[in-house]
């Protein structure tokens, strides 16, 4: 078998490899992951793959000819909305599972144990980045139950309106990084006039100056130097406290995991993104929870999440933000559908349709318990929602913020991503890419297609993946060091 029909209903499949010319009755040379007209299909019929439309025949579409940007448009989502009318609950614990975590005075449980250097502007951004940079692992080595000091610095802060959407979102997410359950220890460096006031932040969101908790600025302390030596003297300070957290056995309710995807391809939703989905469904049946987001991403999705919420309220929410996104985009002289990327059009998804569809499938099939702004703190338990942009540093930025201790990133096309302060394990969709980015990769769930393995075992790996990562196993990207520089806050807004 060369293709692949994921629904009865399609009247398109799925090339497994290059087809040439009569192979499968293709009348053309079908790319890898490329689909081909299983019927003929006439101009300005739906296309229907998972047995959902993904777009309209630009043309008339012979049997077994390439389906692809050149002969499929893009059309406007205009569905009609259901409610609470596709609740699953997830199946049986068959046993409470646990991992070793840093269980925090919030109660809450951290995977890994960082000193976070967090900037109010960018103008205290080389101040945090050097006063980091200090901790070198020689000098770290005296605290080994402290994974590093990190600098999260920004481009903003200043220049912006006092209030809004923007200034709002990015004080949730340093409140959101200062109170993540894998942050010990949180020092604050600011400049001094900036419009996103530290003491403002303090106040707002009840952070608790104390021996944990510092914050200083460049023009009070008396220019760049002194500042960083007076960070330096603080971290130092705070390096025994922080050390002296140890690792405990956590229950896996404990654990809140980030669904992400990038860089993805044909495969996304046929391996990696079901069995993702497969392994949330099993984390909400321990208790915890799993947060979708990318909200471009899921546009002509949205009605399969609808469906899935608890109650209206919860669906509204999704609704609201699905029209907001059509608002800015058409503010900005864009469209749904400028996503896909060049790189997943190579890959073989053609429209948003189609990619949300796939992108969809990383939330499993238990109910919607919750939609959530950016870097909102997430408070119910089970498959929750997160607005952010496509863009996986600002996603996954919010979705730390958020609350996330792990982060899950499936990649077809590829990603070298990491995420401190929370480990991002990546899951490949197809095996060739697995080992050609061997040093890169965490899970292959390309042996769906290539070995036979079920989808159910392959999220049970990936569910078994979080627990010893989440118990101090190392990822990939942080074998490499990757994360120091993926902290990008969603920036909102006009700059002035």
């Amino acid at each position: 078998m060369h293709t692949i029909r994921l629904s009865p209903a399609d009247n398109v499949v799925t090339a497994l490899r290059q087809l040439d010319f009569g192979t499968e009755g293709a009348v053309e040379m079908i790319p890898r992951g490329h689909k081909m007209a299983s019927d003929k299909i006439t101009k300005g019929q739906a296309v229907l793959k998972y047995a959902q439309v993904i777009g309209y025949a630009a043309t008339d579409i012979a049997q077994g000819a390439h389906v692809h940007t050149h002969n499929l448009e893009f059309r406007a989502v205009d569905v009609a909305y259901d409610f609470a009318t596709n609740l699953r609950p997830a199946a049986p614990m068959q046993k409470q599972e646990s991992f070793m975590g840093y269980r925090r005075t919030s109660g809450r449980v951290g995977t890994r144990n960082y000193i976070a250097v967090l900037t109010s502007v960018n103008c205290s951004a080389t101040a945090a980045r050097m006063i980091a940079q200090h901790f070198t692992p020689e000098r770290m080595s005296a605290y080994p139950n402290v994974d590093g000091v990190v600098a999260f610095v920004h481009g903003t802060g200043c220049g912006m309106a006092g209030s809004g959407e923007g200034f709002e979102a990015l004080q949730r997410v340093m409140w959101g990084y200062a109170r993540n359950p894998n942050v010990g220890a949180v020092l604050m460096a600011g400049l001094g006039c900036e419009m996103n006031q530290i003491d403002w932040l303090i106040e707002a969101y009840g952070l608790i100056p104390g021996p944990l908790f510092q914050s200083m600025n460049i023009q009070d302390v008396g220019g760049l130097r002194k500042t960083v030596d007076l960070g330096i003297r603080k971290i130092e300070a705070m390096l025994p406290l922080v050390n002296a957290f140890e690792r405990t056995s956590s229950p896996a309710s404990e654990l809140m995991v980030g669904l992400q995807c990038g860089g993805s391809d044909a495969w996304s939703g046929i391996t990696a993104n079901p069995a993702l989905g497969y392994a949330c469904d099993l984390l909400v049946a321990q208790g915890g929870t799993g947060v979708l987001a990318e909200t471009p991403e899921i546009y002509g999705a949205e009605h399969l999440l609808t469906a899935r919420a608890i109650s209206q309220e919860v669906g509204e929410k999704m609704i609201s933000l699905i029209k907001w996104w059509e608002d800015y985009t058409a503010r900005n002289l864009g469209s749904m559908d400028n996503n896909p990327s060049p790189g997943n059009k190579k890959g073989g998804l053609t429209t948003i349709l189609e990619k949300s569809l796939g992108a969809a499938a990383k939330g499993g099939t238990t109910p919607l318990t919750g939609v959530y702004k950016y870097a909102e703190p997430i408070k119910a338990r089970g498959f929750t929602f997160m607005d952010s942009p496509g863009y996986d540093p600002a996603s996954v930025t919010g979705q730390i913020a958020s609350g996330c201790n792990l982060i899950a990133f499936t990649t077809g096309r590829g990603s070298a991503f990491g995420a401190k302060p929370s480990p991002s394990m990546k899951i490949s969709t197809n095996t060739e890419m697995f080992h050609r980015l061997s040093d890169d990769m965490d899970l292959n769930a390309g042996s769906i297609l290539t070995d036979g393995v079920s989808v159910e075992q392959v999220g049970q790996d990936i569910f078994n993946m979080w627990l010893r990562m989440a118990s101090g196993e190392k990822t990939k990207s942080e074998l490499q060091g990757l994360g120091d520089y993926e902290f990008v806050p969603w920036q909102i807004g006009a700059v002035m």
